[in-house]
């Protein structure tokens, strides 16, 4: 997720999970993503047809800064989604996790979030089995680096994480987020999502890509984006739009 506010690049949209969000502020980021497959990648990663699979989600992800260095996250949603085995609507997860800045400089911050969630009745990301009641706890290493690229800003966010979940498969998943503001109230973000669970049998695995644009107008932003599955393992190929509303309070 894409959060918190980056003065170096400008005011209006929110940038990367790195930085802190200012004591006292807050930001909300309300997102509708809708992701489709009739193909998917077998355990030796070959892309082979499928059934047809859709999946929805219409979330709400807030920030609060309590201090200079922690910041309070929370998202919660709805979502829907069906396939050959599964037909499924209602609550998406719950999540409410802490981020602590432990370095900041001029140019980078290093942070570290935990946090929980409380899975509804979405499908796993990398996998077809809904997690609905399962407790999951996620520990994240988040690494953010700014810079100016032939006179503009631009910024790099790495995030690493360790999901544990109730009932399914361990996770381990890698964010990378590059983003460059060409004027002061437009952003264009590049997105990688890679992602391991450990299951029984062959491990699920995926690498998706992003590419979006936001539009500034004042305190809101207006996000439209794409988003493809470009490679795994026991996994579909779900490909779709995502749309995004972001407000700084």
């Amino acid at each position: 997720m894409i959060a918190a506010a980056f003065s170096s690049l400008g005011v209006g949209a929110a940038t990367a999970g790195a930085w802190p969000v200012p004591p006292g502020k807050t930001q909300v980021i309300v997102k509708y993503e809708r992701q489709t497959a009739s193909q998917g990648f077998n355990a030796q990663g070959q892309r082979v047809d499928i059934n047809r699979r859709r999946d929805e989600a219409a979330s709400m992800f807030v920030e609060h800064g309590l201090t200079e260095r922690l910041t309070l996250q929370a998202k919660a949603g709805v979502t829907r989604g069906r396939d050959q085995w599964v037909d499924y609507a209602g609550r998406g997860p719950i999540e409410l996790g802490l981020r602590w800045a432990v370095r900041q400089d001029d140019r980078s911050t290093l942070s570290l979030y935990l946090g929980a969630a409380e899975a509804g009745a979405g499908r796993n990301a990398g996998y077809a089995a809904p997690g609905e009641g399962s407790l999951d706890l996620e520990a994240r290493v988040l690494y953010g680096r700014s810079a100016v690229w032939r006179g503009k800003p631009v910024y790099l966010d790495i995030q690493a994480a360790r999901l544990r979940r109730e009932g399914l498969a361990d996770e381990n998943r890698l964010d990378v987020t590059l983003g460059l503001r060409p004027t002061p109230k437009t952003l264009f973000l590049a997105q990688t999502y890679a992602g391991q669970a450990e299951r029984e049998g062959p491990d699920s695995c995926w690498l998706k890509s992003e590419i979006s644009v936001v539009r500034a107008f004042g305190a809101w932003s207006a996000q439209v984006g794409w988003r493809d599955t470009v490679a795994g393992r026991e996994t579909a190929r779900d490909r779709g739009v995502v749309l995004g509303v972001w407000r700084n309070l």
